[in-house]
């Protein structure tokens, strides 16, 4: 198999808007601490694990925002695509409330550091536990095209809803 090349990287989004991204969580400074950065469980793997940041419980029906600590670098002509991990979403219907989460190249530049946030909901009959350290989303790279009449040249200028959707 060849070598891929590896234009993109994970980092932790800083403690500081890790603590403000999380009001309600009374140990968020611990919390970002043990973060662990999304990677990929085998050497094909496509999508890089995101392990949840604490533990999370979702009643059948119940909704929740898990601030990931995360953000995303990488080329502008590419994109990194949040979806639920095959498991959780075949075994206990987790889904994610916008389908795939899409993030933008420039989100990283914004006022919010890009902080990826997940809004998932368990459509299952039970409730569901995800325990600290246990992947429950995976993200996943993929390079795009422009149209030849493509012509926009605004900057992103805030994170999420900030271009006007």
């Amino acid at each position: 198999m060849a070598q891929q090349r590896k234009l993109a990287k994970f980092e932790k989004v800083s403690e500081a808007r890790y603590v403000v991204d999380c009001p309600k969580l009374d140990n968020a400074s611990v919390v970002w601490q043990n973060v662990l950065l999304p990677k990929r469980a085998t050497k094909c793997s496509a999508g890089y694990d995101f392990f949840a940041p604490y533990d999370i419980v979702l009643e059948a029906g119940e909704t929740v925002t898990v601030a990931t600590a995360i953000r995303a670098l990488m080329p502008c002509d590419w994109v990194l695509l949040i979806v639920p991990r095959s498991g959780l979403g075949f075994k206990y219907r987790l889904r994610l409330n916008n389908t795939v989460g899409v993030i933008d190249a420039d989100y990283s530049d914004s006022a919010n550091e890009g902080h990826i946030f997940v809004r998932m909901t368990n459509e299952g009959n039970e409730q569901l536990t995800i325990k600290s350290g246990t992947a429950f989303a995976q993200g996943v790279f993929v390079r795009y095209g422009l149209t030849e009449d493509d012509d926009v040249v605004v900057e992103r200028n805030g994170g999420l809803g900030s271009t006007g959707m």
